[in-house]
């Protein structure tokens, strides 16, 4: 079997995953060892979070991580896992919707079968969502890139209007009808959590709806009642750990203890996990 028909496998069997109602739950990985051990917990799929994978490499999230160091992690995710993976790659890594198109074929070569790509400027501190169409047109430039490769790559637009108070239902459909229609396969509208907001959503989009999910959120049960297709983490798993690592380190520091690292994994545990062939 060529590389070309593994990954395009691959993306089919990750397409499948996005049933309204039985959702794909996401714990998302940051590097090769969270993503192994998401596996190793019964993760149908795997999907990077840009934060946590941007903060592993000494980078601020938010479109300051070249594109090439973002996608060698990818690949090594991929390459550390047996199954599907899809790779967050922010607003596309790029300026232009050509710029896109280059950022899919490398994010294909990395062995991922998916990605997220947001509609959020970063540029200048900006907390402004690109115009629509402009959006739309990048969405439709990592579709035909996809495409071009015989690979039907999972295309999850990211719309930004609840998660920076830039409008809510109504406007978050229109955008989401334009992406769709540009070539998004599903949509990611994070900061949307009450209940009759994502009925409202499942209802209004013609796709599967992803929703972000952290303490505060309904429960994979409730949400899945509610009609979404996928739970992600996002950044949530990766600030766990920080956390962990915070919290031990100021132990350590000022009583002169280490009682924080009683939780840990066996060094014997981890060491084989990633022992193991893919």
């Amino acid at each position: 079997m060529t590389n070309e028909n593994t990954l395009r496998d691959r993306a089919q069997a990750f397409r499948a995953l996005h049933v309204p109602g039985r959702p794909l739950v996401l714990p998302n990985a940051w590097d090769a060892m969270s993503a192994r051990l998401a596996e190793d917990a019964g993760a149908a799929a795997v999907a990077t979070t840009s934060a946590g994978l941007a903060w592993s490499l000494g980078a601020a999230d938010g479109d300051r991580l070249e594109r090439d160091r973002a996608l060698d992690a990818v690949a090594r995710i991929a390459a550390t896992v047996r199954v599907p993976v899809s790779a967050d790659i922010e607003s596309g890594y790029a300026k232009d919707p050509a710029g896109v198109a280059g950022t899919v074929r490398a994010v294909l070569a990395a062995g991922a079968v998916g990605i997220n790509i947001e509609d959020a400027l970063y540029e200048e501190g900006s907390g402004a969502l690109r115009p629509v169409a402009e959006q739309a047109e990048r969405i439709a430039a990592a579709r035909e890139a996809a495409d071009a490769q015989g690979v039907p790559l999972f295309v999850n637009a990211r719309i930004d209007t609840f998660l920076r108070g830039a409008g809510g239902v109504d406007a978050t459909l229109e955008r989401a009808a334009a992406f769709r229609a540009a070539g998004a396969d599903g949509i990611f509208v994070p900061g949307a959590v009450d209940p009759e907001t994502v009925r409202a959503l499942v209802e209004g989009i013609d796709g599967p709806l992803n929703v972000l999910v952290g303490p505060d959120a309904p429960s994979v049960a409730e949400l899945a009642a509610l009609g979404v297709a996928r739970v992600s983490a996002g950044s949530g798993l990766a600030e766990a750990a920080y956390a962990v690592v915070r919290r031990a380190a100021r132990e350590m520091l000022d009583a002169g203890t280490y009682e924080a690292q009683a939780q840990g994994l066996d060094y014997g545990e981890l060491n084989t996990l990633l022992a193991r062939e893919r």
